[in-house]
């Protein structure tokens, strides 16, 4: 019983170190293909690595933080020189980045069509917010104060 005992034990260890032996090899490749032999260790990341670039945003991600999803505010694609689109429709899918997008066309700050027209390339991560013609004149309703006519047609009557 115990000579069995001491083969089993001695088989043991022979599987751990062969196990040993193929994962010290396997680390030698890896470790060789990713540092140069020259620089044992290389500079670390942070100090070298470029910062990250900013994903741009589609027009769903832009007018998310407008009041009302952006209806009634411009946007436009950065490369697009005085041309905006004034959003009057949106129609999201459910994940809120994805839909349709319906606007009048601007040239230079002034309406170029009267009739909306759904948006090409809404998805493309383009598009940026136009401050600077915020919400146009036009499309806020103006409120006016109802007139009181002057009693002076019952004073003359009577």
């Amino acid at each position: 019983m115990t000579s069995l005992a001491s083969k089993a034990s001695q088989n043991q260890y022979q599987t751990l170190g062969l196990l040993r032996l193929s994962l010290n090899f396997l680390k030698s490749f890896s470790t060789t293909t990713s540092a140069s032999p020259s620089t044992p260790n290389p500079a670390p990341a942070s100090s070298s690595a470029k910062p990250k670039r900013r994903k741009k945003k589609n027009l769903f991600e832009v007018a998310q933080f407008l009041p009302n999803w952006g209806v009634g505010y411009h946007m436009a694609k950065t490369h697009w020189a005085n041309v905006s689109y004034e959003i009057t429709k949106i129609n999201l899918y459910k994940n809120g980045k994805h839909g349709k997008a319906w606007g009048i066309v601007h040239k230079d700050g002034l309406p170029a069509t009267d009739a909306p027209r759904k948006i090409s390339g809404v998805h493309k991560r383009c598009w940026r917010y136009i401050p600077s013609l915020s919400k146009s004149v036009e499309s806020t309703p103006k409120v006016t104060a109802p007139k009181e006519i002057a009693p002076t047609a019952e004073v003359q009557a009577a």
